[in-house]
């Protein structure tokens, strides 16, 4: 039995609950309107950032069940080949080789293609399953950027601030869609 050591992986957080807070505070208490807009632009920020670190999550976790399951069908190919190999010595070195044998010998060979196979498909989905999880993850750091630059915006009181900040969640957005529909 092979034991593979997977590294464990880490959901992407959102550490930025206190400068919501702050914004949302100053929203409440500011006589300014597009304050309020910040405030409410971060709660969706931080909602499409929990979204996006759910599912960056899911996809690590779904890669390494995969790349699991491909090694476990690679050892189980490995097996068959040793089992292979001894029959195909066992034939080579009789005087009769029986039927019985030769019949073994092709149903392994056919065993052996159809779990290559398994092994290739599950090794595709766990790389598959890895790059969603990556860009999903990139929306997660986006948005946890645009976060932080509407707190600025409102803290500093700056308009233009929460701009930018509308842009880089605008970019977390495109990294959430794109991680969607990849296949």
């Amino acid at each position: 039995m092979v034991v593979l050591k997977v590294p464990r992986m880490e959901e992407a957080e959102v550490p930025l609950e206190h400068l919501q807070e702050q914004v949302h505070h100053r929203a409440e208490h500011s006589g300014t309107v597009w304050i309020s807009w910040v405030a409410l632009s971060t709660a969706l920020l931080a909602v499409l950032a929990a979204i996006a670190g759910l599912l960056s999550g899911k996809h690590a976790n779904e890669a390494m069940i995969n790349q699991i399951e491909a090694s476990d069908q690679w050892s189980y190919y490995q097996a068959k080949s040793i089992k292979a190999a001894v029959l195909d010595a066992k034939i080579a070195l009789s005087a009769m080789p029986s039927e019985k044998d030769r019949e073994k010998t092709a149903k392994y060979q056919e065993e052996e293609s159809e779990i290559k196979s398994e092994a290739e498909h599950k090794e595709a989905a766990a790389k598959s399953n890895f790059h969603k999880h990556e860009v999903f993850a990139r929306g997660v750091t986006m948005f946890q950027i645009a976060i932080a630059i509407a707190a600025i915006s409102a803290l500093t009181k700056k308009p233009r601030f929460w701009i930018v900040s509308l842009l880089f969640g605008g970019v977390g957005l495109v990294f959430l869609v794109l991680a969607a529909i990849a296949r």
